[in-house]
C-alpha cells in the first residue's frame, strides 16, 4: 500500500481520534478538578481588591466550625452569630474560590440582624470532597449545613440562603429538595450547566462544544456518577415557591445575563424579583454599587415579609 494512502487511511484518522479522546479527557479533568485557591489566598485577594475590610472582619464575633457532609467528608466554615438573633443566612461561594469571597455580603445582613454561616464547598478551600459536581452533590451539603443552623439556633427561626455563580446554582438546586429556606438570593447563577460549560470552552479555550462536550459529558457520567442533565437550575426553579431574588450583572461575560432572565422567567410560583446590575461583571453586583445592592436586598426582604 502506498505511503500516501496509508497516511490517509490510518495515520491521520488515528491522530484525529487520539486528539479527540485526549481533548475529552482534558475536559473531564477541567470539569471535575478545576483550579483552586487556598482560603488564605482568596482572603488576601478580597482585601487587596477592596471587597473586604479586614478591621471590620476581625471585630465580628466568629467561630470556626466543621459540618459533616452526608457524602463522607468535612465542610470547613465560619459562623458569625448575633446576640439573640433568630434569623440566619447561609452563603455559598462560586467555582474555584472559597468562603472568603462571601465575606463582602456579610455587612448587608448583619445590619439587618442576621446570623451568618459561610463554608467552603466540597473540594475547595479547607473542605474535603473528591471533586466538584456543580450542585449535584453540593445541594446535599447545603441541606446538612441547614440542619446545623437549625440545631444551633431557634428551630422556628428564619433561615435563608444566598449563593453566587455556582453557589447561586446550588441554592436553587437545594430549594428543589428542601422547602425550608424562607428566601433565596441567587447571584449570577447559570440556568443550565451544559450551556455554561460550552460557553467556558468557547471563551477561555476557543473550542467548539461539539463534539468535545458530548463525549466529555459521557465520560463525566461514567466517572463522576452524575451528568449535565441533572444540573439544570432553570428546571428546578419552576417548582420553587419560596421568595427568590435573582441578581445578575449586565456585563457578565462568564454567565451572560440571559441566564438570570431565564431563571426569573422560570419561577412561576411565589414572589420573584430580578435585579440586573449595570456596569458590573461576573458576581460584581454587590460591590460595584453597594448602595443599590443593599437597597435591592432590603426591598426584597420587605416584600417577602422577612422582618
Amino acid at each position: 500500500m502506498p505511503l500516501s494512502i496509508l497516511i490517509l487511511v490510518f495515520i491521520i484518522p488515528g491522530i484525529i481520534l487520539f486528539l479527540f479522546v485526549a481533548g475529552s479527557l482534558w475536559l473531564v479533568r477541567l470539569a471535575f478538578y478545576p483550579r483552586r485557591f487556598t482560603y488564605e489566598k482568596s482572603f488576601a485577594i478580597e482585601v487587596d481588591h477592596g471587597r473586604l475590610d479586614d478591621a471590620d472582619y476581625q471585630s465580628w464575633p466568629k467561630q470556626e466550625v466543621t459540618i459533616r457532609s452526608p457524602h463522607g467528608y468535612d465542610l470547613s466554615g465560619t459562623w458569625f452569630p448575633l446576640t439573640d438573633s433568630s434569623k440566619t443566612i447561609i452563603m455559598l461561594h462560586g467555582l474555584s474560590y472559597t468562603r472568603a469571597g462571601m465575606i463582602k455580603y456579610i455587612p448587608v445582613f448583619r445590619r439587618r440582624g442576621f446570623n451568618v454561616l459561610i463554608y467552603d464547598q466540597r473540594f475547595f478551600g479547607r473542605s474535603g470532597g473528591p471533586n466538584t459536581s456543580y450542585g449535584y452533590y453540593e445541594k446535599d451539603d447545603l441541606k446538612a449545613a441547614f440542619d446545623w443552623v437549625v440545631e444551633k439556633t431557634d428551630p422556628q427561626g428564619i433561615i435563608g440562603t444566598l449563593g453566587e455563580s455556582m453557589g447561586g446554582a446550588i441554592v436553587l438546586q437545594h430549594g428543589a429538595i428542601d422547602s425550608r429556606p424562607a428566601f433565596i438570593i441567587a447571584d449570577s447563577s447559570y440556568a443550565d450547566l451544559r450551556e455554561a460549560m460550552a460557553l467556558r470552552l468557547h471563551n477561555e479555550y476557543h473550542l467548539p462544544a461539539f463534539p468535545l462536550l458530548n463525549f466529555g459529558a459521557w465520560l463525566i457520567n461514567v466517572f463522576g456518577d452524575f451528568n449535565f442533565s441533572q444540573v439544570i437550575p432553570e428546571r428546578d426553579v419552576a417548582n420553587l415557591q419560596m421568595p427568590i431574588l435573582f441578581v445578575h450583572s449586565l456585563e457578565d461575560k462568564e454567565v451572560p445575563p440571559s441566564h438570570g432572565r431565564r431563571l426569573f422567567a422560570a419561577k412561576r410560583r411565589g414572589l420573584r424579583r430580578l435585579y440586573l446590575a449595570p456596569d458590573a461583571g461576573h458576581v460584581e453586583a454587590a460591590w460595584r454599587d453597594r448602595t443599590t445592592y443593599d437597597r435591592e436586598v432590603g426591598e426584597f426582604l420587605a416584600e417577602a415579609s422577612i422582618p
